[in-house]
């Protein structure tokens, strides 16, 4: 995917990376799905954030996802994915280990002349997340490979 700010340049994985981790610290801030972020931002915003990642990162990622949520006007709902059970998560992954997790299963999942954009809005809008998600069971921790095998087969 080309960098539609500096058209010599490449969208890397890292930049994937990045947006996938803002797109969960948003959501878990604002209390909402994370396909709710994804499609309250679109396609062309998803672009421009994918584009400006390498810029973006260095920001305070607080700042960052203010900024997210006041230029989407991201409303706050009640999901809250650190709602467990202790009995079966005794600690939630972080925003981060999440953004892995969803960079990775894009990448594995990838189609043919997909760009980044149009894969993250494929994934975060594939019924796996509800999964993914819930901490009270394990997806969210098994290897990436049976990740993306699962998405293919429609579930765990």
């Amino acid at each position: 995917m080309k960098n539609i700010f500096f058209p010599d340049e490449d969208v890397t994985e890292n930049d994937l990376y990045f947006v996938c981790y803002m797109i969960e610290k948003v959501s878990r801030q604002i209390k909402q799905p994370n396909k709710y972020t994804v499609n309250k931002m679109g396609y062309n915003e998803l672009v421009k954030k994918l584009s400006s990642a390498n810029v973006l990162h260095c920001q305070n990622p607080l700042q960052t996802s203010a900024e997210w949520i006041d230029e989407y006007s991201l409303e706050h709902g009640s999901f809250d994915v650190s709602a467990v059970d202790p009995y079966y998560c005794e600690k939630i992954p972080t925003e981060t280990q999440m953004g892995k997790v969803y960079k990775r299963l894009i990448l594995n999942t990838m189609l043919i002349n997909e760009d980044y954009a149009q894969a993250i809005i494929r994934v975060y809008n594939n019924d796996i997340c509800h999964t993914l998600d819930n901490y009270n069971c394990s997806a969210y921790y098994e290897p990436s490979p049976y990740i993306a095998r699962s998405y293919f087969e429609g579930g765990f």
